[in-house]
């Protein structure tokens, strides 16, 4: 497969998990007149370059509301850390060949479908990465919810953080760049994650790809433009509500 050649197969999973720590089952609180997760699903369906979408649950609850709304779906182990950790069991359970898998994360019901195809192009682009999260300019936060990623020029990824990283000591900033929940693998690099202890940095900080850095895996982190938030707080589950009513997306699958 050449660089920037749309590879055979690209599969969107998508992990879940019913009790969300700090917004109680948030996968399956109503947007409008769909459950959270029913967002998400179809609008990664909506990926031109997805060959396959399927969403890695744990929970019945979750999985018949799935069922009931036509998404594919795989129960996987109560036992993950993470949600890299539960796509890559999904993954082996699949037991079929693909040329990338990309995490969607199944907390962001207004996920734009389009930045899904930027980073499998922008992976494809760029084969000698293991992995691609793509980061969003924002201005500068202290909300340890905002994960941040420091890169260097070429947009290598040298720490992720829910810190103010980088910290503006002898120059103030405006902006840092924030971790956005679409991330790119290739599948030799999730079953090594996978297979790897949780580690050092990744205890501390609660951000599950500094265990790639850790572990020796090339990231790279491409920047969009565009707004994305997930749901964490209810402040958030208030704010997609507000949202949907004039998402330009919504209305083609609703």
């Amino acid at each position: 497969m050449g660089a920037g050649q749309v590879p055979n197969k690209v599969l969107g999973l998508i992990p879940i998990r019913y009790n969300s720590r700090r917004l109680h089952a948030k996968a399956l609180l109503y947007i409008d007149n769909l459950p959270m997760i029913v967002h998400v699903y179809r609008r990664a369906k909506m990926s031109k370059l997805l060959s396959d979408v399927i969403v890695c649950c744990e929970n019945k609850k979750i999985y018949d509301v799935l069922q009931k709304h036509n998404c594919k779906t795989i129960y996987t182990s109560k036992k993950h850390n993470n949600g890299t950790e539960r796509i890559a069991e999904g993954y082996k359970k699949i037991k079929k060949k693909y040329d990338l898998i990309v995490d969607i994360q199944g907390d962001e019901p207004l996920i734009n479908p389009r930045q899904i195809d930027q980073v499998i192009k922008f992976h494809l682009k760029n084969l000698d990465s293991d992995i691609v999260v793509p980061s969003l300019k924002t201005p500068v936060s202290e909300d340890e919810n905002i994960v941040k990623i420091v890169k260097d020029i070429n947009l290598n990824v040298l720490y992720i953080s829910r810190s103010k990283v980088p910290y503006g000591f002898k120059k103030k900033i405006k902006f840092l760049n924030k971790h956005l929940s679409i991330i790119s693998f290739k599948p030799k690099a999730l079953i090594k994650f996978a297979n790897s202890k949780k580690m050092f940095l990744e205890k501390i900080e609660g951000v599950e790809l500094l265990r790639a850095l850790e572990i020796g895996l090339k990231i790279k982190s491409p920047t969009f433009y565009g707004d994305s938030f997930a749901v964490e707080v209810k402040r958030d589950y208030i704010k997609a509500k507000n949202y949907i009513r004039t998402d330009k997306f919504y209305k083609f699958y609703k």
